[in-house]
């Protein structure tokens, strides 16, 4: 939908706009979720004592009556279907490829960013609360950065905004292995907060650009391109994990958790001069029709 709803002008706008929401709602809703959930334990209700399992089950309530809702939303959207019905491809253009080893190298962070800060803060700082009020407070200033550089970076800018996510990814996890403390690892979720969305703002149109190249090129179905890429994601992020497992197993897990990120981190600065292959050679028109 994003693909037809959008071009490759107002694609920093829309994942800004997303991005902006994404972070406003990852904080508004766990907080609306904790409301419900005091609220409802110990209260009676219709002659019925309620307990935080009915709270729970309000909330799902609540969650399946928005999903409907945006069900209704879509439905009123003009969208067409695809007109061809393949979508699995072994065989891709060049260029493609490219992409998917950009996503294998997003994937392998991604892997990481599930579980890490969470493991973290569980054994440096002891108190998985203390992760959502740092992931709050820098979620919330995120947003706000996230929402206007959407708003004035143009396409131009975005390996500029790209490169900057990488280099604050990095330099978390220099701060979390040298240190390995409470303090490090605060810094680190800290710069993971803001590396996710300013990655996010760079790189989804970066795909759609290419997207947008190589169907044209391979006269192919966009939703190919998408499933590939999401096995491209898959790839890293079981490579990731592996490596984590690997290090854990055969040195010890806090060897892992201090120098497993910092392979990472330093292994995804190479997504930079990859993405500025790939965006030269769409601009340049280095490919014809050959795959």
């Amino acid at each position: 939908m994003t693909l037809n709803a959008t071009n490759d002008e107002n694609r920093n706008y829309f994942f800004g706009l997303e991005s902006f929401f994404f972070s406003l709602w990852s904080i508004v809703v766990p907080l609306f979720v904790g409301a419900i959930l005091s609220w409802t334990d110990g209260r009676v209700f219709l002659s019925k004592m309620l307990t935080v399992n009915s709270g729970y089950q309000m909330v799902t309530v609540i969650a399946f009556m928005i999903a409907i809702g945006a069900c209704i939303a879509l439905s009123k959207g003009n969208f067409k279907n695809p007109v061809q019905k393949k979508f699995f491809y072994i065989k891709f253009h060049i260029l493609w490829r490219k992409l998917l080893a950009l996503a294998g190298l997003k994937g392998l962070v991604q892997g990481f960013l599930v579980t890490a800060p969470a493991v973290l803060v569980l054994k440096l700082v002891g108190n998985e609360g203390s992760l959502g009020l740092i992931q709050g407070i820098g979620g919330g200033l995120t947003a706000i950065i996230v929402y206007i550089l959407g708003r004035v970076a143009k396409p131009q800018d975005r390996m500029k905004i790209f490169g900057f996510g990488l280099l604050v990814f990095f330099v978390g996890t220099l701060f979390n292995a040298i240190l390995f403390s409470a303090i490090g690892v605060i810094i680190f979720v800290l710069c993971k907060v803001l590396f996710q969305p300013l990655h996010d703002l760079a790189y989804f149109p970066t795909m759609m650009k290419t997207i947008d190249a190589v169907s044209a090129i391979e006269k192919r179905n966009e939703y190919a391109y998408i499933m590939s890429h999401e096995i491209g994601l898959f790839a890293g992020r079981a490579t990731g994990m592996l490596l984590f497992i690997l290090l854990a197993y055969y040195i010890s897990d806090t060897f892992a958790l201090k120098y497993a990120l910092v392979i990472v981190g330093a292994v995804q600065l190479l997504s930079l001069p990859l993405a500025k292959r790939i965006i030269k050679d769409i601009d340049t028109n280095k490919y014809s029709t050959e795959i």
